[in-house]
């Protein structure tokens, strides 16, 4: 019985900072500000190690149906806006196959919270590199839950240099065949088995528009992860399939802190950005869930960017 008390007291609880959280109507200080203590890890990251940790929407994201029956295969759904999305969209109604590369525990936390809102989550690992995985994942959401309507293409990797010539030739390689080969072959492989209705969303982001040279190679996939929605959106709507991308600004998540992103001591990421902050994965999960949704059946082709003011130009 004590037990059950402390649990039902730490729900409350949690409950209760929620509401203050959603209470709080003003963007510049509803999310913690930088700086955030020190901390590095290894590639790809774990969100369970992060100080602060990222907020992912479990105590304020409430779903109202918008997905009810819909199958999601969505990468990196392991943490960061992955695993924000993956929470929205079962909070929404549907189930989730979830990709991630070794992060087991980060994925496992994710299932517990798709499986709290009564929603069932298949969690498969490997390497989105290799376009033999990205075709098994397609094959495993097929048979766990016989369709697939919402591919989330959100998987990235990135690594900070000093410049283009510091960057190692086998991790630009890496970078390319991560977040936007991948795209190719995931797409190539659940294209066939979407019905009209289905959709297709990619993670886009800022530096597609305003590239920083110590990323040069990612922010390149992020240009083409741009051309390629346009263009795909183009060939999919004849068959009733809308294609859109999301292009977040700096977001608090594994990435980060496994990447040398976050090079300063405190660190100080996202504190140049309009909000002097930068976004909580909970932040991003709506822009995704709009674009699954019903409500954007006349969106086709767009990149939906969430900046915090950054201009997307």
């Amino acid at each position: 019985m004590t037990n059950q008390r402390q649990s039902q007291q730490s729900q409350q609880s949690r409950q209760s900072q929620s509401g203050q959280r959603q209470s709080g109507q003003d963007p510049l200080t509803r999310e913690p500000k930088p700086p955030y203590p020190a901390q590095r890890q290894p590639p790809p990251g774990l969100e369970s190690k992060m100080n602060p940790r990222p907020d992912y929407g479990e105590e304020s994201y409430r779903g109202s149906g918008k997905l009810q029956g819909n199958v999601a295969l969505i990468t990196g759904a392991d943490s960061g806006i992955g695993r924000a999305v993956a929470l929205a969209f079962a909070r929404e109604g549907a189930d989730i196959l979830i990709s991630y590369l070794t992060e087991e525990s980060d994925a496992r936390e994710t299932a517990r919270v798709v499986e709290e809102a009564g929603r069932r989550a298949i969690a498969v690992g490997g390497d989105i590199g290799d376009e033999s995985h990205c075709q098994q994942l397609v094959r495993r959401a097929l048979q766990e839950f016989g369709r697939l309507d919402i591919l989330v293409n959100n998987a990235g990797f990135q690594m900070n240099h000093m410049g283009l010539t510091d960057i190692p030739s086998e991790q630009i390689e890496r970078v390319f065949r991560t977040n936007i080969l991948a795209m190719f072959w995931l797409c190539k492989a659940a294209l066939p088995h979407m019905k009209a209705g289905a959709c297709v969303i990619n993670t886009a982001s800022i530096e597609a528009y305003q590239p920083k040279p110590a990323i040069l190679d990612y922010a390149s996939t992020k240009g083409a992860v741009v051309a390629f929605t346009k263009g795909l959106a183009l060939e999919t709507v004849k068959q009733g399939v809308r294609v859109n991308a999301v292009a977040p600004g700096p977001v608090w998540t594994p990435l980060i802190v496994s990447s040398g992103e976050a090079n300063s001591d405190p660190i100080k990421f996202g504190a140049d950005s309009p909000m002097k902050r930068p976004a909580q994965p909970a932040e991003l999960a709506p822009a995704y869930v709009f674009l699954a949704s019903p409500e954007a059946s006349y969106v086709n082709g767009e990149i939906l960017g969430v900046t915090g003011g950054e201009p997307l130009a």
